[in-house]
């Protein structure tokens, strides 16, 4: 299998499956000098678990990470970073009966086409299992963008299925584990996600993912747009299937003297835009709002069909969530920065003598207009 790196100067390449002996990743092209060390992962890979509610998945993974090279007293040193995390909850059995079976919904098929064998212990390679990894090798871009440029990246949930918030508080977002900017909304959230459960079945979630404080200038404006790359890193996430920046598909209906961003020397008067121009950053609040699909493991039946192209009832046992998007939001995240901080080591590569440009404009005018846009118009 190939294709398992992403990134140019800041690398990641992952390996391991849902139900092997461990998985892990390689992050090559950190600077050296980071403070890192295996407790800066925890909260992260606790917020992206399973287990932590009835709403999810249940099952218990350790998710503690051993850092296998790269870091020397507390410290990057330039070198490969190897992070190694031990699977010590997988069920195996829980897929005996499906072993010979397509599954609706999943990359089983494709994969047997493709590689003429597969997996069928938790999905293998095609788990989500596999995006700890990714959260894991976000903690050290969100850590260098943080200490490097001030650099925020937050997520939280903006549907789940039908249900929408009635307001927005990211204060509140962190405090439920459903990632909700409704405190007053949680209840009713939870007693919809208690009957979908019941009932057998699942449904699809949004997310939206911002990075505040992103300078102007990061990303390469014909095959590295920084949008570009993002909605592909986006769109490499299990289930995900939508992207959209800024505005995304609301653009469609509106004029363009509604959507493009007016300019005063105070700072831009909209974010439509997701603070992205011409496939560089404008120095706004970057936004991304990402589709996640219905889950397809059900244990309610299905058609499909067995190794030999004979129709069979698909069942679907073990511990699935009804929501895959409810533990998305600290993968997005991670994603987010892995490309910014990519971006932002090949613009230093490139332009790191170009300097500051004149004018440059703040990130917002009025205070905080583009976090406030981006809430009013999704």
């Amino acid at each position: 299998m190939s294709s398992n790196t992403f990134g140019k100067l800041l690398s990641v390449t992952t390996f391991g499956e849902s139900h092997g002996p461990a998985i892990g990743c390689v992050v090559d092209g950190c600077p050296p000098g980071l403070a890192l060390s295996a407790d800066m992962f925890v909260a992260d890979l606790a917020r992206r678990a399973t287990g932590k509610s009835r709403h999810v998945s249940q099952r218990h993974e350790a998710d503690a990470v051993e850092i296998l090279s790269g870091v020397y007293e507390g410290v990057t040193t330039g070198t490969p970073i190897a992070l190694l995390i031990r699977n010590t909850d997988a069920r195996s059995k829980d897929y005996a009966a499906i072993a010979r079976q397509f599954r609706p919904g999943h990359a089983d098929y494709t994969y047997w086409q493709k590689y003429g064998i597969r997996d069928p212990r938790g999905g293998g390679r095609s788990s989500a299992r596999e995006t700890t990894t990714r959260v894991a090798a976000g903690v050290i871009a969100k850590s260098w963008l943080a200490q490097q440029h001030g650099i925020r990246v937050r997520a939280r949930m903006a549907a789940v299925g039908a249900v929408q918030p009635a307001d927005v508080d990211w204060a509140v977002v962190e405090d439920n584990g459903l990632f909700w900017p409704d405190a007053a909304q949680v209840p009713e959230l939870e007693k919809y996600l208690d009957a979908l459960r019941k009932s057998g079945d699942s449904v699809g979630a949004r997310v939206d993912v911002q990075a505040l404080g992103v300078p102007p200038g990061w990303g390469e404006p014909v095959y590295g747009k920084l949008d570009a790359e993002l909605a592909a890193a986006m769109m490499s996430i299990n289930a995900v299937k939508g992207v959209e920046i800024g505005d995304g598909f609301a653009c469609v209906t509106q004029h363009g003297s509604e959507h493009r961003d007016e300019m005063l020397p105070e700072g831009f008067l909209s974010n439509h835009a997701g603070g992205i121009l011409g496939g560089i950053s404008s120095g706004q609040t970057v936004h991304c709002s990402i589709a996640f699909k219905p889950t397809s493991s059900l244990r309610l039946p299905a058609r499909g069909i067995d190794l030999n192209g004979m129709p069979v009832q698909v069942i679907t046992t073990g511990r699935h969530d009804p929501c895959v998007g409810l533990r998305a939001p600290p993968i997005c995240e991670a994603m987010m920065a892995l490309v910014l901080m990519d971006q932002a080591l090949r613009h230093r590569a490139q332009c790191a003598d170009v300097g500051a440009v004149s004018p440059r404009m703040a990130a917002a005018a009025p205070a905080d207009f583009n976090d406030a846009h981006n809430e009013g118009s999704k």
